[in-house]
């Protein structure tokens, strides 16, 4: 019922607005998240957007149509036009409105639903109609195998998510278990939400399950989500990775936690091409083309063997060419790992209709609240620009104005009072620009990761830095990404990808592995520039789940 009272004002084009300081907002923007995007997080109002996308993946989580009508008519402000509530049902009955099943003949699948008139009218699509090979009398239509991946593609671009009940080759064996005690000889057991993750990613090996992403905060445990449901799969897996430093992590991961042996564990990197039982390779090995042609000649890993499960680390950055090489390998299980399903290439349709539906999700605070991740205070500094440097930044173009404000050097007078601050934690400073780090490994006499490092000093200063031989280690973007640092605590980002709000999660989530401590997160922004509104679009996914900016103004002495 309306209740001017409650917190939530939900508008005819299907924005919702959630006031901040109501007494239950957490709660509603737990709940809210499950179903809508948000969309802006200023201080007082927060605004999100139902779409069909959304609205889908509520869909294969479980949540059903009256859980979203019966919630917002709880706890809205307004009354809500009908409209939305038809929208939301008609979203809902769209997500598997198309069936895509077995044959008798093992190459060709069959597609069909109870509206002969959707049939009908799909096909009038050009690039659907390419595919059929033929249609039945009630229009139901059939499809080579090898075009799976591509139908579900082009149905879900015309707003029909495929329900893919084909299920899956059942791969080579290979049989392993997760062990109860560590090497080390600490106790292993996984905590109930990688339970729950894993089980409702492999639904029993039901064919409705076996494919889909699984959605949680760094610093949680996805890798051994991963583990989980391989162990349940028992089959070979290929893992796809965003670096060789993630591979060696899974490597390790793998030995430490199961009984598998590191000589049936391949990697395949621009180091090493090894294809075993168990292989980790890197997306950029996988994508890198041939010098001689346009083709990518290490595409043949995903047919070397007979993989029962193809897992896809950091999903949320899968190079376009691999989703090529995804659709045409649909008859894989398939697991994706990620900590948001934001892609800064507004691809996630394509995460969701070849590599399949988000699974399981976790609010972060949930997390935080049980002591599975670490508590972050997240803090924003704003230092102004020099004289000079803001006559330069006035008069420059956008991007290199951009530049100016992320290398502002009166960030260096700032980092040497958190340095201070911090001096008896393990701290990490994170940059975008490879100058600029450059000069504030020289200006504290700092260890420095970049691209420029090789993979066997990178992997060194690593393991220095896990073993507290090093408390500050100054790194480019090459470690946002699955990097396990489980003591750092502390993050000084002093530049960044202008508005990424991945880029934001993969930072904070270096520093979120549990610890009998809260952790630290700094954003330095020049204050009065683009980098300040860059800024705001960045913490839009902090803001999501439930963290707080606490923004301060630095004044020059």
């Amino acid at each position: 019922m309306a209740d001017p009272s409650n917190p939530l004002i939900v508008q005819s084009d299907q924005t919702i607005f959630l006031e901040v300081h109501h007494p239950r907002y957490q709660e509603i923007r737990d709940k809210l998240s499950f179903f809508a995007e948000l969309v802006k997080s200023p201080e007082h109002i927060h605004s999100y957007r139902i779409t069909p996308l959304s609205i889908w993946n509520a869909a294969s989580s479980g949540v059903l149509y009256d859980d979203i009508k019966d919630f917002l008519c709880v706890n809205t402000k307004y009354d809500i036009s009908p409209n939305v509530y038809s929208n939301i049902e008609q979203y809902f009955q769209r997500y598997g409105k198309l069936k895509l099943l077995k044959t008798e003949d093992e190459n060709v699948l069959f597609l069909t639903s109870d509206d002969q008139l959707l049939l009908e009218e799909i096909q009038g699509y050009k690039e659907i109609s390419k595919l059929i090979l033929r249609t039945d009398s009630k229009k139901n239509m059939y499809i080579h195998l090898l075009q799976r991946g591509n139908i579900k593609q082009k149905l879900i671009d015309i707003g029909y998510p495929v329900d893919d009940q084909v299920g899956f080759s059942e791969g080579e064996p290979f049989y392993f278990s997760l062990r109860e005690q560590l090497i080390s000889g600490d106790k292993f057991t996984l905590r109930p939400y990688q339970i729950e993750a894993s089980n409702t990613f492999y639904q029993n090996g039901h064919e409705r399950g076996g494919y889909g992403v699984i959605v949680l905060p760094c610093g949680s445990g996805k890798t051994v989500v991963g583990i989980s449901v391989m162990e349940k799969v028992q089959c070979s897996t290929l893992i796809l990775t965003t670096n060789i430093a993630a591979c060696h992590q899974w490597i390790r991961e793998l030995t430490e936690k199961t009984s598998i042996s590191k000589d049936d564990i391949g990697e395949f990197t621009g180091e090493r091409k090894e294809i075993k039982s168990i292989t980790v390779a890197t997306y950029q090995i996988i994508i890198r083309k041939s010098r001689k042609s346009n083709d990518f000649p290490y595409f043949y890993l995903f047919r070397e063997k007979n993989w029962g499960l193809i897992i896809y680390d950091e999903v949320h950055l899968l190079p376009a060419p691999v989703f090529r090489i995804t659709a045409d390998i649909q008859s894989k299980r398939r697991l994706g790992l990620t900590a948001t399903l934001i892609r800064e290439d507004n691809k996630e349709r394509n995460v969701f209709s070849l590599i399949g539906p988000k699974r399981y999700d976790v609010p972060w605070k949930e997390l935080e609240k049980k002591g599975f991740i670490a508590e972050a205070l997240c803090h924003e500094i704003r230092i102004p620009l020099r004289d000079d440097d803001r006559l330069k930044y006035v008069t420059s173009q956008t991007r290199s104005k951009f530049n100016i404000a992320s290398t502002n050097i009166n960030k260096i007078s700032i980092i040497r009072e958190l340095l201070f601050k911090h001096q008896n934690d393990q701290v990490l400073i994170i940059g975008q620009y490879i100058h600029q780090l450059e000069l504030i490994a020289q200006e504290f006499k700092l260890p420095i990761i970049t691209g420029k490092i090789n993979n066997k000093d990178r992997e060194r200063l690593y393991d220095s830095f896990r073993e507290g031989d090093i408390n500050v280690l100054v790194v480019s973007k090459v470690a946002n990404f699955a990097i396990d640092l489980p003591d750092a605590s502390v993050a000084i980002q002093i530049s960044g990808t202008f508005g990424s709000r991945q880029e934001e999660a993969q930072r904070l989530g270096r520093i979120l592995r549990p610890k009998n401590k809260s952790s630290f997160f700094y954003s330095l922004i020049s204050k009065d520039t683009n980098e300040e509104e860059f800024a705001h679009k960045r913490q839009l996914f902090l803001t999501e789940q439930g963290y707080k900016y606490f923004i301060e103004d630095w004044v020059l002495e």
